[in-house]
């Protein structure tokens, strides 16, 4: 497509000179995504200072039919943030102040260019903690965490983005803007206005702030390397922490042997924690506001779990630095599967019980399509999120291996069907699964998502071709 040199000048024009570049060396780092899977092209980079710019922006394209791609961090993992068909582009990345904190309401406000880890500290120094964590919070923003409704590691305990948001500011298609920014705990006033924009990744409206819920900070945490023998005893161990310690496991994170010797072998400063290998291990890690008790209860339990077979070794952090060392070996799983050569990825969920069964009958399955192939099925086994990621057979031809991507995935993703899972559990469906998800929800579920898009974005400007099917 082409956007007219009119266009163009009233879109900068809305802006001004500091609100938009042309300059390709200055574009081109938001046109792929990290994986290099996706490359997009624009004529015109937006970069707003406010929602009043975001709503002149708006305005202009809804009255002349332009199609607008909005972006946060550009960390997305299926397409979502790329405009593939040289649509405007609008970043959110000059809109970064923290608007409040307030401690006694437990809350703060936080516009969406927002860096997570930004959020994290400015809850951190009011005493607070704010519970939004995943390995791209360095560079992830706000409004990307709630468009496409970011999981991370902690949902087992606090839940996912949407469960951390009070109230939002976005700007409608038609360049309104819907103030929903409270922050109340409860209003039972009729529809949930701002769950619709949550997880929408941008297809329904710009989200341009966020009122986000605080906790208490912990004061104690207790975290734990874990061997195992296989994923069913890393269930049962689920089980026994979140008993013995009355539900404060925030996080819970399966590994397997084959994704630690990778992380080893190609990542700095990371080493295998255990004196002997294991089949399977789990990273987990409660917390608690009360300092004295939760370490014991941990070690305890993980204990008796060794004492009776369940687990064979364990090691739990002394120190801070022990801590991150672990998270360390977590955090780098995504990253050093590259130094393996290609890797089919899959964000997948299934209830937390049929995990055993569907990491074995998925790892039988696509040894059968690609004999050698490499699974590292890995993730959060707390919530049910396993992130299936399959690595090619040493030796064999890159190209020819991701060349079978779509023949792979559907194999997968029906089998994660049949055991009642989702083909999407934290990344969402962008352009990657826009039409795969046909084959797995139903045509009135579809049709009243293609009605919220018809109703809100009726001239289909707002990120077109994703999500939904034109």
């Amino acid at each position: 497509m082409t956007v007219s040199a009119e266009i163009l000048s009233r879109l900068k024009e809305a802006v001004g000179p500091k609100g938009y570049s042309e300059d390709p060396a200055e574009i081109a780092p938001h046109l792929v995504e990290w994986r290099s899977k996706y490359q997009g092209k624009t004529p015109l980079l937006l970069r707003p200072a406010n929602a009043q710019e975001i709503s002149r922006i708006l305005a202009i394209c809804n009255e002349t039919r332009t199609p607008l791609v909005p972006q946060g961090g550009n960390t997305g993992l299926v397409g979502g943030q790329i405009p593939f068909a040289g649509e405007v582009l609008l970043s959110l990345s000059r809109m970064k102040a923290i608007r409040s904190v307030d401690t006694e309401g437990m809350h703060l406000i936080a516009e969406a260019g927002v860096v997570l880890a930004e959020v994290q500290k400015a809850a951190g120094e009011a005493g607070k903690y704010f519970p939004l964590s995943l390995a791209s919070e360095g560079s992830c923003t706000i409004g990307g965490n709630l468009s496409s409704n970011a999981g991370g590691v902690n949902v087992l305990r606090y839940g996912n983005t949407r469960d951390l948001v009070l109230g939002v500011e976005v700007v409608l298609a038609d360049g309104r803007i819907l103030d929903l920014l409270r922050t109340l705990r409860k209003d039972n006033t009729g529809y949930d206005l701002k769950q619709l924009f949550i997880g929408a990744e941008g297809t329904l409206g710009v989200i341009t702030a966020a009122a986000l819920k605080l906790f208490p900070k912990p004061v104690e945490r207790a975290t734990a390397f874990i061997a195992l023998p296989d994923p069913a005893a890393a269930v049962h161990l689920l089980g026994r922490l979140q008993d013995t310690t009355g539900g404060l496991v925030s996080a819970f994170e399966l590994i397997p042997r084959i994704g630690l010797e990778f992380v080893c072998a190609h990542m700095p400063n990371c080493r295998d924690p255990l004196a002997a290998p294991s089949p399977w291990y789990v990273l987990a890690e409660a917390t608690s506001g009360h300092a004295g008790l939760l370490s014991g209860l941990v070690e305890s339990t993980i204990a008796a779990a060794i004492e009776s077979g369940l687990c064979t070794d364990a090691v739990i952090a002394a120190s801070e630095a022990q801590c991150a060392a672990l998270w360390r070996l977590r955090e780098s799983l995504s990253e050093s599967q590259k130094y393996e050569g290609g890797s089919i990825k899959h964000d997948v969920s299934v209830p937390v019980k049929d995990i055993p069964a569907f990491i074995a009958e998925g790892c039988a399955l696509v040894e059968k399509l690609v004999p050698g192939i490499r699974p590292v099925p890995f993730g959060h086994l707390g919530d049910g999120n396993i992130h299936f990621n399959l690595s090619v057979p040493k030796g064999a031809d890159n190209a020819a291996f991701l060349a079978r991507w779509e023949e792979i995935s559907c194999a997968v993703h029906d089998l994660v069907h049949r055991f009642g899972g989702s083909i999407s559990a934290e990344h969402g469906l962008g352009v990657m699964k826009r039409d795969e998800i046909l084959r797995y929800k139903s045509e009135t579920e579809m049709d009243v998502m293609r009605a919220l898009k018809r109703t809100l974005d009726p001239n289909g400007i707002l990120n077109p071709g994703k999500v939904v099917a034109p």
